[in-house]
């Protein structure tokens, strides 16, 4: 039977992929796996209680809560008894929160923990539309996700929902998206079956795929970038195991010992961080072979570029020094996805030399999301870019270089936000990305920002700071950064240095470190810092360089609401909170650094 809605996939799983461990997520600190049969099992008896709750077509139901096996049920239940899935953030503000159940007309609610349910039941409470709240955790006084499945058992309404299976068209809708912006309240980004499946299906090319592989999962599934990873492993007959938290990663990678996993560029750049640190611990030959293998990965060109004397080093470097990192990511790996953000290109190039592939892609939630991405067939990678427009999918340039997107993959609107829809997609079918690029080599996709955030000098010079904070994040000193300088005479930027790194370069060079608070006034480390953003400085326009960076004393996160669950820069609120310090490079009192 041909796969055309999500929940086609799972007759297809049984029948081609019959396995003991379809799925796996660690119980109280053992791995429990469930079996193709089990997975069906679970779906289908919980589609049979969400029948008998008396849903109806495309009623709304939200799940919060972390990746685990629970997750992926009630998705794919939810699809089967004709409703739509609102996947929420775990780590979701009260407001967005409330905005969302409010937005959505929320029926029913799955949550994973009591924690959630505490926190979900106080915003439920003040919504009339809510009829219930289940959980995955057994929690005292609320209702569990097992009651309803075994309702469903017990009254199984196997015709009932067939014939509502039957109904659902592959352009219907599946799932309404929530994107949490920078700016103002969340949109709801309406995807259908089509949508999402077509991206899965022109994303096989991405790895050579084997349904004996393993994947881990972590990024959280209520992002489209890991739900559409996932739709595409169950398609393809790859076990997913999901980690146990983010925190966990690096532990459960050793256990489950994964073919392939998505991920951000932040963890990789923690990855990257970590191998290096303990590189710096080694001591006399074994350190200078570390550095000597590293500075040649770092040097890396794809298809034999550098030469055979460089390839023939690489040998070396990869028996001696590189088959440890990939012992550290569990000793199978053949692909990582990365997506999200802008990805250093040096470690691509690093991490390809170490024989781990890093896939860069770019997509955004209205394109379900991939529109581009480096991958494994022949001329299918070039650093620096986010790689080949994928199949079936159209990119042209606007006037002002903004990449526009036609295909299957492109979102069937906002919902309740025909103005915004309007505003992102055009009236020939064009979605508007808002973000700039050009093509290289008439075939790679290359970002170069986002077109909300250039901003214009006094002077009247446009600045690019994704570029830049790109190349300054690739300082061991620097953790995070955002250039700044809208309406001003110079470009400048606040800096959140990397303390663990700071740390060790202060014992090293006898300077008394007491906090990370008195640290960043130390006039040494300060111009240490300064050092790394004039190196910067030496590869950009004189209207570019940075002018009076300012050292801030902790990282930006999520729980301040400093950055969206995605890891992207809230602009102006970072600007907000930093008004006087901002106030104090701009005026002309400031002590200039350089």
């Amino acid at each position: 039977m041909a796969v055309t809605r999500i929940f086609d996939i799972l007759p297809q799983l049984l029948e081609k992929y019959n396995k003991p461990n379809a799925l796996a997520a660690k119980e109280n600190g053992e791995w429990v796996t469930y079996s193709t049969q089990d997975f069906v099992d679970h779906v289908t008896n919980l589609s049979y209680g969400l029948f008998n709750l008396g849903l109806e077509r495309e009623d709304k139901i939200a799940i919060i809560a972390n990746n685990r096996p629970e997750w992926t049920f009630t998705d794919f239940a939810i699809q089967q008894s004709g409703a739509v899935s609102v996947p929420i953030y775990p780590t979701i503000s009260e407001h967005d929160l409330t905005f969302i159940l409010g937005d959505a007309k929320i029926k029913y609610i799955f949550v994973s923990s009591a924690e959630l349910y505490k926190k979900v039941k106080a915003a439920a409470d003040a919504a009339a539309s809510i009829k219930g709240i289940y959980t995955f955790d057994k929690v005292e006084g609320a209702k569990n996700w097992k009651e309803l499945e075994d309702d469903g058992k017990k009254n199984p309404k196997e015709k009932e929902v067939q014939a509502i299976k039957d109904s659902i068209k592959p352009n219907d809708v599946f799932s309404i998206l929530y994107t949490s912006g920078t700016t103002g309240n969340p949109k709801g980004v309406m995807l259908s079956h089509n949508n999402l499946l077509s991206n899965s299906i022109a994303s096989q090319t991405l790895a050579p795929f084997q349904h004996n592989w393993k994947a881990l999962s972590f990024l959280p599934l209520n992002h489209v970038y890991e739900r559409m990873l996932s739709t595409l492993y169950y398609y393809l007959g790859v076990s997913v195991y999901f980690a146990e938290s983010i925190d966990t990663v690096a532990k459960n990678i050793k256990e489950v010992q994964p073919e392939i996993f998505g991920t951000v560029p932040r963890l990789l750049e923690k990855v990257y961080d970590a191998i290096v640190a303990k590189g710096e611990e080694q001591k006399g030959i074994k350190k200078k072979l570390f550095f000597w293998a590293l500075n040649l990965g770092l040097r890396y060109e794809v298809n034999g570029a550098n030469g055979w004397f460089y390839e023939m080093q690489l040998k070396i470097a990869n028996k001696l020094v590189f088959s440890k990192w990939r012992e550290a990511l569990g000793g199978n790996v053949k692909a990582i996805a990365s997506g999200g953000a802008a990805l250093q290109p040096r470690l691509a190039r690093v991490f390809q030399a170490a024989k781990i592939m890093v896939l860069e892609g770019y997509g955004l939630t209205e394109t379900s999301p991939v529109i581009a991405v480096n991958n494994f067939l022949p001329n299918g990678i070039h650093f620096g870019t986010v790689g080949p427009v994928i199949d079936g999918v159209t990119v042209k340039f606007a006037e002002d270089g903004e990449i526009l997107v036609k295909g299957p993959n492109v979102m069937l609107g906002y919902y309740n936000r025909p103005d915004a829809t309007a505003e992102a997609i055009d009236k020939d079918g064009w979605f508007h990305t808002g973000d700039i690029g050009v093509m290289v080599d008439n075939r790679f996709l290359k970002i170069t920002d986002r077109k909300k955030e250039i901003f214009k000098t006094s002077g009247g010079k446009y600045i690019a700071p994704v570029m830049i904070e790109n190349q300054l994040k690739e300082s061991p000193f620097i953790e995070q950064v955002m250039v700044i300088g809208e309406n001003e005479k110079f470009a400048s930027a606040l800096i959140v240095p990397a303390f663990k790194y700071l740390k060790d370069y202060a014992t090293r060079k006898g300077i008394t470190y007491t906090s990370d608070e008195e640290i960043i006034k130390n006039e040494t480390i300060k111009a240490r810092i300064v050092q790394e953003v004039e190196k910067v400085n030496a590869g950009l326009a004189q209207y570019e360089k940075i002018k009076r960076p300012e050292l801030l004393p902790r990282e930006w996160s999520i729980d301040k609401n400093e950055m969206t669950p995605k890891l992207s820069l809230k602009r102006k609120i970072i600007m907000e909170t930093n008004k006087e310090l901002i106030e104090k490079i701009y005026s002309g009192d400031h002590k200039e650094n350089n």
